[in-house]
């Protein structure tokens, strides 16, 4: 049997832009994606602290050590800048797989989205 289970977790960053003339998706600093075991193209569920919207994207790069947050396209109306959002991915495995994986849960400074 196959589950599925909480992969990645940048828990509380804070949106620096939204951005509604892209094609969708959310742009994440690359730093915090590497910290996080995220990957550009990855699909994402965004939750927001702010307003409780909950909806899903995939991951663009952003700028390495720019604490980039930004919400694209249609996604961009569903946040505003400045809210804390939580933004997760899943994955599929092996029930016993799981018993054992430990996701990678990442708490930056919500202030700057910077590692701590």
């Amino acid at each position: 049997m196959m589950i599925e289970v909480l992969k990645s977790k940048l828990h509380c960053v804070t949106v620096t832009e939204a951005n509604l003339n892209y094609m969708g998706s959310v742009t994440i600093d690359e730093d915090l994606m590497d910290a996080a075991n995220m990957i550009a193209g990855e699909k994402v569920q965004i939750v927001d602290n702010n307003n409780g919207e909950r909806f899903e994207t995939y991951i663009i790069k952003g700028k390495r050590g720019s604490g980039c947050i930004c919400l694209n396209g249609a996604a961009a109306r569903k946040v505003q800048v400045g809210d804390v959002v939580i933004i997760m991915s899943y994955a599929l495995m092996d029930f016993e797989e799981a018993k054992r994986f430990k996701p990678t849960v990442v708490f930056p400074d919500a202030a700057a989205n910077k590692l701590v």
